[in-house]
Formats: C-alpha cells, sequence, structure tokens
C-alpha cells in the first residue's frame, strides 16, 4: 500500500491514542478534515494491508494493581518453539509473548510478559507455563520490572 497526505495525518494524529470522546474517529476527522467514515475506511485499508498492526488499549499494569511485572525467558527446544509459543502466549496473563533468535551468551529463545500483584503470583504463573512447556523447555528466568518506562511505537510527522 502506499500511503498518501492524509494516511500519514491519520497515522499523526491517533499515534499518540485515540481522542477520550464519544465518536474518535469523527474528531479526528475535525482535526484533519476528513470524514468520520473517511478515517474508519484509510484505517482500516492500512489494517489490512499491514501499514497498521491493530488497534489497541495499551493499559498502565500499575495502576490496575499489577505492580509485579516479569519478562519470563525460556530456552525450548527450536522445533516446538512455534507450537509452544502459540500456547503461552494464549494464557490469558501473558501480556505478550514472542520468539527471538538465540544470541552467543543468550540461550533463551522464547519471551514471555507476566503480570500480576505480587511476586508469588507472578512466580505460580511462571510455573504454570514451565509445566506447559515441560520437557521441551531446557531452562527459563525471568527479568522484573523496576519501573515504568514510556512505552511507544514509531512516530512519523503528519505532514507528506
Amino acid at each position: 500500500m502506499t500511503m498518501d497526505a492524509s494516511d500519514r495525518r491519520i497515522i499523526a494524529a491517533t499515534q499518540a491514542g485515540l481522542p477520550l470522546v464519544p465518536a474518535p474517529y469523527a474528531e479526528i476527522g475535525r482535526q484533519i478534515r476528513l470524514s468520520e467514515a473517511e478515517v474508519i475506511a484509510r484505517m482500516q485499508a492500512m489494517q489490512d494491508s499491514g501499514v497498521i498492526r491493530r488497534i489497541a488499549l495499551a493499559p498502565n499494569h500499575y495502576a490496575l494493581g499489577m505492580v509485579a511485572n516479569g519478562m519470563s525467558v525460556w530456552d525450548v527446544e527450536d522445533a516446538r518453539a512455534t507450537e509452544l509459543g502459540a500456547q503461552v502466549g494464549a494464557l490469558d496473563f501473558v501480556s505478550h509473548c514472542y520468539l527471538r533468535p538465540r544470541a552467543e551468551g543468550w540461550t533463551y529463545n522464547l519471551f514471555a510478559m507476566i503480570h500480576g500483584a505480587s511476586k508469588d503470583e507472578v512466580e505460580a504463573k511462571r510455573a504454570e507455563i514451565a509445566t506447559l512447556l515441560g520437557s521441551a523447555c531446557r531452562s527459563n528466568d525471568i527479568l522484573y520490572s523496576t519501573r515504568i518506562l514510556k512505552k511507544t511505537g514509531l512516530r512519523i510527522r503528519g505532514e507528506a
């Protein structure tokens, strides 16, 4: 898909989040001089073509009471990593899960973010993942968050 100036203005207007109003797409359209229907159609076209991956909420886990947040890392058999990663990613307590290539001195290839109200809760969820992975997992660890970092995606300017 080739993006035009209107598509870029839509991305620029939404990249920090949708306006918190009853009709957010109409508000975006008002800001960039497009109709609500055109904003929706263009966003759908960008999503269909892969320019936009998804439209989603990004909750503040700390504000929701999930103050223990750990990135669990797993050394899973390569032949089963995709299959098992999909199962781990489907768990309701895993917010994101992905495969990464191994690196020198870093044997882990499966990563899963776990959130909980306490480290004990996160460790219980980590044990559940370990059970699911079974003998296909050679080792694992967890890296706990110590502070909130500003999470942002790619930012572009509105002008074409």
